[in-house]
């Protein structure tokens, strides 16, 4: 399984992620975007690609 990790303190929610992610894993927080569905995340690196402050990794567990 996968799943998008967000650093808070680095995430200015543009929204670029959430519009981004072909899964709808991802949606805009009060402070910052936030993993609403980490289950359905298919690992495909688009948000951490189009984020523009390099607030996201992706997480792949074994």
């Amino acid at each position: 399984m996968s799943h998008p990790v967000i650093e808070v303190d680095d995430c200015v929610s543009c929204g670029a992620c959430v519009d981004a992610c072909p899964t709808a894993v991802l949606e805009l927080g009060e402070i910052a975007v936030e993993v609403v569905d980490g289950d359905s995340c298919i690992a495909c690196g688009t948000c951490v690609d189009v984020c523009p402050t390099g607030a996201i990794t992706e997480i792949v567990d074994d």
